[in-house]
């Protein structure tokens, strides 16, 4: 079955007789007095010198991203053994925003969307904000986090549109096996449903260099978009900008990018001087990449030690990303722990259920602070979390 697009996009998208005729003119090169220029920086005005380096009359107004910009994206995944083509890369000016515009392509309001358990809370408010409906299917713990893929089944119905994975989930850390994504994709087939495909944290295996498994390294049968970003990827979230790329039969991937183009267009979001300086922040940015990998490992083996003189403590396997799982025994509630946690020992972590774990005691832990700081604070975590201590430096 194919997947469906929301009513929000017309069903019809054609080039109306003005456009075509002008188009036809522009072939010819000639020359057109455009009475319906609305970009300042195409007219002749004089700029300051200081706003001048942020001209460029040649790269206003592409829907999907400039054509450079897409294609360094395109470059910087083939460098990691990705085979993308930049005609099915659409940038964004967020990984939360790709979210929302994905929504708006598939879902009319009151449609449905599958979403993981534990996972990032940010997912639900993204769909309320589409007016669309989250509902959750379950990660099941079993020596790892796998997809219980019964009870993603079990919450398909006839308003479904798409089914959400996150590669690796945050903050589980899990990886999506081979397996797992043939048993999804056969579902999506069977009910007409679109794959978006999270993959933010790809570039940090715990056990491994280089990348994780990418949904991308499998032969795609269903209409898929994975999304990625500057965020994560070379650790610039302040420059705004996410990519989506598309995969899976030609017809829907068409219909796709058509209608996403559309849509883009109508908001024009990603920045000119970072679309521009793409290509550069991905190639330096290999260097912030090794740095943030290497802070990762390192804070997770010092975890993984200070755990193993907590007997009651236990630190869940991670494969990935930017997080650890810690449980902890349940003597009082997560949130009564970590206020103790933070009023006492002045350490800051998550409570499991921010991550709609489905029971206590859990902490989710991030790995990127100095090492230094990193042990103190685990060890005053773990000296209360797992009752070793009833006090804290």
């Amino acid at each position: 079955m194919d997947p469906s697009f929301s009513s929000r996009v017309l069903g019809r998208i054609a080039r109306n007789p003005l456009t075509k005729a002008r188009a036809r003119l522009e072939a010819r090169d000639t020359s057109i007095i455009d009475l319906t220029v609305s970009n300042p920086t195409q007219v002749a005005l004089e700029y300051p010198s200081a706003l001048r380096c942020q001209l460029d009359t040649e790269h206003y107004s592409e829907a999907l991203g400039f054509g450079s910009a897409r294609e360094a994206v395109a470059s910087y995944l083939r460098r990691h053994d990705l085979d993308v083509d930049s005609r099915q890369v659409v940038l964004t000016a967020s990984t939360s925003e790709a979210y929302g515009l994905l929504f708006k392509l598939l879902c009319d309001p009151g449609d449905e969307v599958a979403i993981p358990r534990p996972s990032y809370p940010l997912l639900e408010y993204l769909t309320r904000l589409e007016s669309v409906v989250s509902v959750p299917y379950a990660l099941e713990f079993h020596a790892r986090w796998e997809i219980d893929v019964a009870a993603l089944r079990s919450c398909v119905t006839s308003r479904t549109r798409a089914v959400v994975m996150v590669n690796p989930n945050n903050p589980t850390g899990s990886f999506v096996s081979s397996d797992e994504l043939r048993d999804v994709s056969a579902l999506c087939r069977q009910y007409g449903l679109a794959l978006i495909v999270d993959e933010v944290f790809g570039l940090y295996p715990l056990t491994a260099s280089g990348r994780g498994p990418s949904v991308l390294d499998e032969d795609q049968g269903v209409l898929t978009f994975v999304l990625g970003g500057l965020s994560k990827a070379v650790g610039l979230p302040g420059l705004k900008l996410g990519w989506v790329v598309l995969a899976g039969p030609d017809a829907p991937v068409a219909t796709a990018l058509e209608r996403l183009e559309l849509i883009c267009d109508t908001y024009l979001s990603v920045a000119m001087p970072v679309q521009l300086a793409l290509g550069d922040l991905l190639d330096h940015g290999r260097e912030v990449t090794r740095r943030i990998a290497g802070r990762v490992k390192q804070n997770h083996a010092c975890l993984a030690r200070t755990v193993s003189e907590n007997p009651t403590a236990d630190l869940l396997p991670v494969e990935g990303g930017w997080y650890a799982v810690t449980r902890v025994p349940a003597t009082v509630s997560e949130e009564r722990l970590v206020l103790d946690l933070l009023e006492r020992a002045h350490v800051l972590v998550y409570p499991g259920y921010f991550f709609d774990f489905p029971k206590e005691a859990f902490l989710v832990i991030s790995l990127l602070p100095e090492p230094h700081l990193f042990e103190s604070a685990a060890q005053r975590v773990l000296s209360i979390a797992a009752g070793s201590e009833s006090s804290a430096s």
